[in-house]
């Protein structure tokens, strides 16, 4: 498994085509207590750039666009009645969804955990 990270604070396991897609501890930090998410259904197409989830929480109201093109494969079903698992465990248990990999190109220029780290300490 190969772990990838965006400046927009997504990260991004990837394993064989399949992706697991989440938001950064930096991240879950910044918006505050998460209180409702709604996540994409699977067998939704998604492109590169597309609104994929919305998150709700104290702080911000934010939309997650997706990382990648594919098909989303599966959604957190957890976070319907835990949206706080983002919180808990926002590189972990509070992952948001799956997906296949349409273009592994698109992993090209994405950070990995260093250069993440990098990036976030910089700012």
């Amino acid at each position: 498994m190969r772990l990838y990270f965006t400046k927009e604070h997504d990260w991004i396991a990837v394993d064989d085509d399949i992706a697991t897609i989440g938001i950064t501890d930096v991240a879950q930090a910044q918006i505050g207590e998460v209180l409702f998410v709604d996540l994409p259904a699977p067998g939704k197409a998604l492109e590169k750039g597309a609104e994929a989830v919305l998150i709700e929480a104290t702080k911000a109201v934010s939309d997650l666009l997706s990382p990648l093109t594919g098909v989303v494969i599966d959604a957190n079903a957890a976070l319907r009645t835990r949206p706080s698992l983002v919180n808990i465990a926002a590189e972990g248990e509070g992952w948001l969804f799956r997906m296949s990999v349409a273009d592994r190109g698109e992993l090209t220029g994405l950070l990995d955990a260093a250069g993440y780290r990098r990036w976030t300490d910089r700012r």
